[in-house]
Parts: structure tokens; sequence; C-alpha cells
């Protein structure tokens, strides 16, 4: 709704009303002062009781102008003050309103017809406000979940450090075997430890409110097949192999690194969660309108109710997995922050021990090799 445009609806509105009651208000004084004119020049005399209101009736005649004027001015300025009155109303009405848009009751804000524009406005700033006041909680509660999380995460990994070099400084007759095996698994629960923290500043990092697309035209299909060989080592232990299928050469202009982020996250989820000696498949088709990249891989079957969560911060497919080996839950939602500040979408599938994330990214970023 334009500012300008509602106050001159309303002004027009409280005009027309105004000169609608002035008038009526004239035609009905005009027509009286004419029935006395009537009166008191067509009837001659009036006997008995009713002589002294013929005099009045004549006396009224003979200054008829100057009583018609008075009487008339004191009705306009009644007129005036009752629209003013109404008017300080409709204010004092719209103020009560208000400062009732900010609590916490649900109620909408009602006012008269001639503010229905103001009342669409007021109920649709109460929407919001109570909107606000929702993702205010929702994120005070993510961030209580976040120092939890932190306090659980980060405990066991560090109690199994500190655990394992005491036992170093304490046992001097440890032999090399067991020493050189105890060294092994502090590093090891040092490193996650330092991934955890990693992880857990990565939702300040991706804020999307804060992230800015530095964007580059790169090579998806080789873009794919670099990542896919960095994660050879890690599939080795599950035996486990994977395939990308995907036209020679697609362009498409991204923020690299954070694209690099999103397959970096899905392919590593893929190798937690499949099954031993099974095919990771990474599909990438062009259209007309979207680019799809799917990564598939054969698993446990996620649970819907899991899946319409997936993409939540902090949100543990297996608590148990996840504290072990896993991140602190926001992988995805970051993958999810950095897709659609691309414009595109990712979504999350599973039926039959097949798990398969589906990305799409609008067909304004593709160009194929030798296009303009």
């Amino acid at each position: 709704m334009n500012d300008r445009s509602f106050r001159d609806r309303l002004t027009v509105r409280l005009f027309r009303q105004f000169t609608f009651v002035v008038t009526v208000f004239t035609i009905v004084l005009a027509g009286i002062f004419l029935l006395g004119y009537f009166i008191g020049h067509n009837v001659i005399d009036w006997h008995g009781p009713l002589n002294f209101a013929f005099k009045f009736v004549k006396t009224i005649d003979n200054f008829k102008i100057y009583i018609f004027i008075l009487v008339w001015v004191i009705g306009f300025l009644v007129i005036m003050m009752s629209l003013w009155r109404k008017t300080i109303d409709y204010a004092t009405q719209m103020i009560n309103s208000i400062e009732g848009l900010y609590g916490s009751d649900t109620d909408l804000v009602n006012l008269p017809d001639e503010l229905k524009d103001v009342e669409d406005r007021l109920n649709q700033i109460k929407y919001n406000s109570l909107r606000n006041q929702q993702l205010a909680r929702e994120a005070e509660q993510r961030k209580n979940d976040l120092v939890v999380y932190l306090a659980h995460d980060l405990k066991t990994p560090l109690t199994s450090v500190i655990g394992y070099l005491t036992l170093l400084r304490d046992e001097q007759q440890i032999s090399a075997e067991l020493r050189e095996k105890y060294l092994s698994i502090s590093v090891e629960k040092a490193e996650r430890l330092e991934t955890l923290i990693n992880e857990f500043f990565e939702i300040t990092r991706f804020n999307l409110n804060e992230m800015v697309l530095e964007t580059t035209k790169v090579n998806l299909t080789r873009m794919l097949e670099q990542i896919t060989d960095e994660f050879k080592p890690m599939m080795l232990p599950k035996g486990l192999t994977c395939k990308v299928k995907a036209e020679k050469d697609i362009l498409i202009r991204c923020d690299v690194k954070k694209l690099d982020r999103v397959f970096d996250n899905l392919i590593r989820n893929s190798i937690n969660y499949s099954y031993e000696n099974s095919e990771i498949l990474i599909t990438a088709t062009p259209s007309e309108q979207v680019v799809t990249l799917k990564f598939r891989n054969h698993g446990d079957t996620i649970p819907e109710q899991k899946l319409n969560h997936i993409f939540g911060q902090f949100y543990r497919l297996d608590t148990a997995r996840t504290t072990q080996s896993g991140g602190a839950g926001l992988g995805l939602a970051i993958a999810k922050e950095i897709i659609d500040l691309h414009g595109g979408s990712i979504t999350a599938y599973s039926e039959n021990d097949i798990i398969e994330f589906t990305i799409e990214l609008p067909v304004e970023l593709i160009e194929k090799v030798g296009k303009s």
C-alpha cells in the first residue's frame, strides 16, 4: 500500500462525508426556514393559544437571513467538531493497535471500514512480528543446541586424548608397539577434535545472509572427476567404487570453493552411509531449463520423517556414527544454503536401500564448450 495513495483516499473519503453531512444539514435548515417563511406570509393571524407562536414566527421571519446564517454557522461548527473528534478517534484506535503489534497475542487488528487499508497493513506487520518472534525463538534454540552438541562432541575425543597421553606419561615401561598404538589413537582423536571445532565454526562462515558468491567459469565434469579421485583412499577400506557419468566439458559459472564444499559433503556422506563393496554413482545432466546432478549410493533406507529434516542445522541421521566419524550435522544445512544462493535446489530421496541427493541449478548458469 502506497502511503500517499492511502492518505489521498482517506482525505477524499472524509471530505465526502463532511460535504454530505453539511449539504444535508443545509437542505434541512433551508426547508425549515422556507416552511417558516410560508407560514409567516400566508397566515394572517392566529387567535387564542397559538397567537404567541404566530408572533414568534413573524419575529423570526423579520430576521430570517441573520438567523439562518447563525444557525448554519453553528451547525457547521458542530459538524466540524464531530468530524474532528472522529479523526481523533481514528488516530487513537490506530495508536492502540500499533501498541499491540509487537505483543505475543495473536488477535488481529480491527479498525473501522474507513481504515481498512491501515487494518490490512497493521495485520501484515503483526504477522511479520509474530513470525520474527518465532524465528528468534528457533534461532535461540539452535544456539542452545550448538552449546549442547559442542560440549558433548568435544568431550569424547578430548577425554580420549587426555587419557592416552596420561597413560603414555605415567607408564614408563610400556612397549614400543603399544606406545605407537596409543600415539596413533591420540593423533586420530586430536584430528577429530580439530574437525569438530572447524565444523562448528562453519555455521558462522557459511551464514546465508553474509555469503557472497565469487563466480568463475569452471568445467563441471572435470571438477566432479577430480573430487572423486581425491576420495579414493577414503573409499578403499570399505571396498567402494565411484563412477561419474556426465557429458564431456560441461561449463558452469559458480563459486568454485563453495560448490566444491557441497560436492565434498555429499560424497563424504555417500561413503559414510554406503554398504561395503558397493558403488557410488554421480551424474550430471544438462537440459534446456536446468543442469541436474545426482549423487546416489546404496545404504540403509532413510525414513521419510528423517528426510524431512535432513537439511536442518545440527540434524544427525545416526548419532552414534556421527559422534565417532561424522560431523556436527551442519554439512547438509550449509550445502542447501550454498545451492539456494546459486538459485538452485537440493532434495533428498531414499527407498529400497538407495540414498540419492539431487541438485538442480538454473539453466542460465550453464554453457557448453564452443557456445558463447
